[in-house]
């Protein structure tokens, strides 16, 4: 997620889909004040944003201009993943940004798989909120230079795994069923309790685990578990 997808653009709409009153208005606020110029819509579930895409088919196909939506990842009736993911196969013009309280590692990778063109922290003031959205009409994306930098971490990662090996890491049984485990999000803690091991045992596999693989987060855990076909 380097620069956006095409030439910077103007937004004729903003889609904001957040459940919280109070959040949705703050975040109307910040649009309006990042995009003076555009509609803005807002909606408090995923099926209502769904239904309002079908309803307003000039925004989905282009005709009625290039639409931006600001999407909670932790809907009441769903994950805002699979709305990122859904305005991604529109094409250029609609472009999804991630707006959340959750900052770790495998949710900022799965987002920005679906197709995710910007990610911002709900705990951002305001005013930081407005300088990134507004820098997006310069082709930057909206991105903290600290998750812009977990986001290499994790690209680096995939790429890496994607190279030619001359000879593969051999991990044990036990390390590939810890991995397996990690691999779909489970904590230390977690793991241990599905596998009847103590923390500090599971903790010791990871740590090989890691050794190994040459990876340092649950991030590059998860992605080297898909790429073994382990989730």
């Amino acid at each position: 997620m380097v620069a956006l997808r095409d030439s910077p653009a103007r937004y004729s709409h903003i889609l904001i889909v957040e459940d919280i009153e109070g959040v949705r208005t703050s975040l109307v606020k910040i649009a309006q004040e990042a995009f003076p110029q555009a509609g803005i819509s807002g909606c408090g579930t995923l099926r209502q944003a769904e239904q309002w895409l079908e309803q307003h088919p000039e925004h989905t196909d282009a005709s009625g201009g290039n639409l931006l939506t600001l999407i909670d990842l932790g809907l009441p009736d769903g994950n805002g993943i699979s709305l990122v993911r859904k305005l991604n196969a529109y094409g250029p013009h609609c472009l999804p940004i991630v707006i959340t309280i959750f900052d770790d590692d495998i949710t900022l990778c799965k987002a920005v798989a679906a197709g995710a063109q910007g990610y911002l922290l709900k705990e951002h003031p305001p005013e930081i909120m407005v300088h990134y959205l507004k820098r997006m009409e310069q082709g930057e994306p909206p991105i903290t230079p600290r998750m812009a930098r977990r986001i290499l971490a994790c690209m680096q990662h995939l790429l890496a795994a994607s190279l030619p090996n001359e000879e593969a890491v051999h991990l044990s049984p036990r390390e590939t069923e810890v991995l397996s485990i990690i691999g779909r999000g489970f904590r230390v803690g977690e793991a241990a309790r599905v596998l009847g091991l103590t923390d500090q045992t599971v903790a010791s596999y990871v740590k090989s685990i890691y050794r190994k693989l040459n990876i340092s987060s649950r991030a590059e855990a998860a992605l080297e578990a898909s790429r073994r076909k382990l989730v």
